[in-house]
């Protein structure tokens, strides 16, 4: 352990991103506190909460949290941004040594900082708590690992396999956060693509115990349809392979009508069937090809137009 000052205690920011959970800001609040109140005493913190335009009473608790602790810093969006360009704006406000980042719905318990820390002060720059165990349908959690696991495969990038975005980011990444500019962030590969020793420990995320997941089976698949694009461009040498092996079966299949009817006299029946099935085959290939261009296109676009990450409309203890 680094030997700490008594007089000088290190800062640990606390980053909630939160969309609509006025139901669970003040248990996260109490949790945290009590962790450090209760376990870290040798470190400050404080509480980042950034606000997804929230639609619910979400602002008014955070603000009356924030009013009566100073350690409560709060900013709230003009819209909403989605996870990650929330995620990626509390970590670019946190001024601690290092950020952790906590779903506000508490499935992710508090009470592991202290081994986040742990890890922190034997030299790693960003720690990952691993899901060894998830409440949820078991086909959901088979996908999930299934994907991760593919991920892992075609990116270049050190991505924890089960790893979430609950973890712990060093000061040096953090620095770093704040010049990178990106469109449609994955922010849990992009801090991954910044460690210089990245380690992990494993644990359960427990159940949701009030409010609805803000990620429902289609935002999930966007999720992962951001990663893939942000850490891989895989998908566009498969649509050039694809597309290279679709062209040569067009043509040994032209080639062998073209020997069977001048060298072995053989008459080919009207081939309605084998050309619809072909016709549709192309057409479904060439959409899905178009698609896999376009958002590698959309997503060029965006980064051209060097729109703000997030706009924040109001703060409180922000500076």
């Amino acid at each position: 352990m680094r030997e700490v000052a008594n007089e000088v205690k290190r800062l640990v920011s606390v980053v909630i991103p939160v969309y609509n959970e006025a139901e669970n800001v003040s248990d996260a609040y109490n949790r945290v506190r009590a962790v450090f109140e209760d376990e870290l005493q040798d470190y400050d913190f404080e509480i980042v909460f950034t606000d997804n335009h929230s639609t619910d009473n979400t602002y008014a608790e955070i603000a009356q949290l924030a009013k009566n602790d100073p350690r409560v810093r709060v900013a709230s969006f003009v819209r909403n941004y989605g996870f990650n360009r929330s995620l990626l704006t509390g970590y670019r406000l946190a001024e601690g040594e290092v950020a952790i980042q906590l779903d506000c719905d508490l499935q992710d318990p508090p009470e592991l900082f202290p081994e986040f820390l742990r890890h922190w002060e034997a030299g790693s720059d960003v720690v990952v708590a691993v899901r060894k165990k998830r409440v949820e349908a078991a086909w959901l959690t088979f996908l999930r690992k299934t994907f991760y696991r593919g991920l892992r495969r075609i990116s270049q990038d050190n991505l924890v396999v089960d790893g979430g975005d609950y973890r712990l980011v060093d000061r040096s990444i953090l620095d770093k956060l704040k010049s990178i500019h990106d469109s449609a962030p994955y922010v849990r590969g992009l801090v991954s693509s910044l460690a210089r020793n990245q380690s992990t420990f494993p644990y359960e995320r427990k159940e949701r115990l009030r409010g609805e997941s803000k990620f429902p089976v289609m935002r999930l698949v966007t999720l992962a349809i951001d990663g893939v694009v942000s850490h891989s461009t895989i998908p566009l040498r498969l649509a050039s392979i694809f597309g290279f092996l679709v062209a040569i079966f067009a043509v040994l299949l032209a080639l062998m009508y073209v020997f069977l009817r001048l060298f072995l006299g053989v008459e080919m029946p009207a081939g309605f069937t084998t050309s619809v099935i072909l016709e549709l085959l192309s057409i479904g290939l060439n959409a899905i090809f178009l698609g896999i261009i376009g958002e590698y296109l959309g997503r060029i676009h965006m980064q051209l137009r060097q729109t703000p990450l997030t706009v924040i409309q109001k703060g409180i203890n922000l500076t």
